[in-house]
């Protein structure tokens, strides 16, 4: 009886299957990302960064719920199908109240205040609402919001915050993996195979950038290219290199006297081809599960860059900035303005470590 041949593709397929965490955390993950891509249509704030608020209702504890009278503030631009990619205009100003009466043509309301005996009364003439009466003014702008997990020091909804920085988080984790494969698999590949002077000056390159500390370079090319979204993730890309490039000449060093590579340049094939063809995707493996590694550390990197102010500026949300903005509220009675973009940041790092062991396990051809 012949055994039924299975690829090596399978077998590492079938291997990831049985390593339960590492499934886990892939689902996690790929929830998080579809999560981070429509945002704004799950988050409670659709507006642009989420970034409607209100300073009286600032630093309020999860699940806290207010009354609101939303007054139109005339901006008729229609709303568009990138709206829910991009997050809607800020077409109504919302204001917290307490309490509200009608008489004749005016709307009294108290403000909102967590000390009620100083709130003071303030109104409003129906005529700003399309909609002048008093029962289509109940029915279409006054409202009851409800803050799942209470509002940060702006007064915004904390929740849509956390679920529109998740974007920044993830998409500085792809663009700086990309960009370090790209430069990392390109100069390893070049050293490992060509040898020489070729291999000793980028070995040299290699060794000078992984001799400068990681967040103080990134500072550096920060400063250099400006303070920004994409030139964060540019910034990240540029340092995550050299540890892509180490690999891949090792592995490229090993790879290059095997008998299909020898056949190839006998073909008459080219450097380049036979490099990019033959020599790379059979030394994958491994650099695959430095990518998860690194997918964790760009994201690190990025978080510390927005606590000491050079990362995604305000008003773009991101977790490094939000633990920024509320650190200080650690000691003040309310620490889950800190500890949930915190907590968000260390469960996504451990994901993407425990896909890294459980690739480097389905890989790894001794198992």
């Amino acid at each position: 009886m012949f055994k039924k041949f299975v690829s090596a593709n399978k077998k590492a397929l079938q291997k990831f299957k049985r390593n339960s965490w590492g499934v886990f955390s892939l689902v996690f993950i790929v929830v998080l990302s579809l999560s981070a891509l429509g945002a704004y249509i799950l988050a409670p704030d659709n507006t642009v960064n989420a970034n409607n608020g209100d300073v009286s209702i600032s630093t309020q504890k999860p699940s806290f719920t207010v009354k609101t009278i939303n007054i139109p503030l005339g901006n008729k631009n229609k709303s568009s199908i990138f709206d829910y990619f991009t997050g809607k205009e800020i077409k109504e100003q919302f204001i917290p109240v307490l309490s509200y009466t009608f008489k004749n043509d005016t709307l009294y309301y108290k403000e909102f205040s967590v000390d009620p005996s100083t709130s003071q009364t303030k109104y409003v003439l129906t005529n700003v609402f399309p909609d002048a009466d008093q029962k289509s003014i109940e029915e279409n702008h006054i409202k009851t919001k409800k803050y799942l997990l209470g509002t940060d020091n702006q007064g915004r909804d904390y929740l849509s915050r956390l679920l529109v920085g998740a974007r920044v988080s993830l998409a500085i984790g792809f663009v700086a993996v990309f960009i370090s494969l790209i430069i990392g698999i390109t100069l390893g590949a070049l050293a490992g195979y060509f040898g020489g002077k070729t291999d000793a000056f980028i070995l040299w390159l290699i060794n000078v950038i992984w001799s400068i500390p990681t967040l103080l370079l990134v500072i550096a090319i920060t400063l250099a290219l400006g303070k920004g979204f994409w030139q964060v993730f540019i910034a990240v890309g540029l340092t995550m290199w050299v540890e892509v490039a180490r690999v891949v000449r090792g592995q490229v060093l090993s790879v290059k006297q095997m008998q299909y590579v020898t056949a190839a340049r006998a073909l008459g094939f080219s450097d380049i081809r036979i490099i990019f063809k033959h020599i790379i995707p059979n030394i994958m493996a491994p650099v695959i599960v430095i990518s998860a590694a690194n997918f964790a550390s760009a994201i690190l990197v990025e978080s510390g860059l927005s606590f000491l102010g050079l990362g995604a500026q305000v008003p773009v949300p991101s977790w490094g900035g939000m633990i920024k903005e509320h650190y200080n509220y650690i000691i003040l009675g309310k620490p889950h303005l800190a500890l949930i973009p915190g907590l968000a940041m260390c469960l996504v790092v451990v994901a993407f470590m425990m896909i890294g062991n459980a690739l480097r396990d389905a890989l790894d051809v001794k198992g």
